[in-house]
């Protein structure tokens, strides 16, 4: 029986994960929101692992309001960077193996080819640095860690992209959303499939990962997807048209694509639309 910590479990991922939990009866998930475990507070921490025998740790908190994060700099390093910190820091005392979940926008979104590992990072929002300080301090205090960069997270659960559309669509509102930004719309129940593989399979080949689902989109496209996989008739859908720029107080990536190159050791994957297929033939 493998024992596995799950930080931020009130967030759409860890949502994902616990909807999974019974197909893996030889895995005793402990979920704990940040009420309940606040990662933020070494003692807590400390004492938490201490008092809990521990194989794998899955850090699924994070501070992701990309746009309140250019005013809450301090709150969004302290969740980001500081936790991550005391997260790697208690695994490494206590031979835990690390699963933490960073995101696309370590980078800079200049390259034109989809992002490998190994590339140059370069945020250029407070949200991805905050990120990418937290691989940087998880790196520097262990080896037995894997870090999943992953890209525009949507699931049935909590606040996402996703979800809002459903929202706007259900009220027949004007949409206008921007073809500026290319990425990878990522279904969190396919994360955390792969998540699960890795606990699973005792994989100990640690490093960093690439994991969305396949393509690209920009969020027009995204949006035009779940709207068409509604089936509304003509009369009840929203109207919808793209703009090319979208003024918001934080830059993000143009380009955010990721390789997925090397997580196809671990798992296959599928074309995001196919993933949203799916969620939507058995969410709604």
């Amino acid at each position: 029986m493998k024992t596995v910590l799950v930080t931020g479990a009130n967030g759409q991922l860890g949502h994902c994960i616990q909807k999974i939990q019974h197909q893996h009866s030889d895995i005793h998930f402990h979920f704990k929101s940040s009420k309940e475990l606040d990662i933020t507070d070494t003692t807590l921490v400390n004492d938490y692992f201490l008092n809990h025998e521990i194989d794998y740790c899955v850090n699924c908190a994070a501070y992701t309001n990309v746009e309140l994060a250019e005013s809450e700099e301090d709150k969004a390093y302290l969740v980001n960077a500081e936790a991550a910190k005391n997260l790697a820091k208690a695994c490494a005392d206590n031979n835990v193996t690390l699963l933490h979940i960073s995101t696309d926008y370590v980078f800079d979104g200049t390259k034109t080819s989809p992002y490998i590992e190994t590339d140059t990072t370069n945020p250029i929002s407070v949200y991805g640095a905050s990120k990418l300080k937290g691989e940087q301090n998880i790196q520097e205090v262990f080896d037995n860690y894997f870090i999943i960069r992953t890209s525009w997270l949507y699931a049935e659960f909590g606040n996402n992209f996703y979800k809002l559309i459903l929202r706007k669509a259900a009220e027949k509102a004007n949409l206008t959303i921007t073809t500026e930004q290319k990425g990878t719309p990522t279904n969190a129940n396919d994360l955390a499939e792969l998540i699960v593989e890795i606990i699973n399979t005792a994989n100990k080949n640690y490093g960093i990962y690439h994991f969305s689902n396949d393509g690209e989109a920009t969020w027009y496209d995204f949006t035009k997807e779940i709207i068409q996989n509604l089936n509304l008739a003509a009369a009840d859908q929203p109207s919808l048209k793209s703009v090319a720029t979208y003024k918001t107080k934080a830059a993000r990536p143009e380009n955010s694509v990721l390789d997925k190159t090397k997580v196809r050791n671990i798992i296959n994957t599928i074309t995001w639309q196919e993933s949203l297929r799916k969620l939507m033939q058995n969410h709604l």
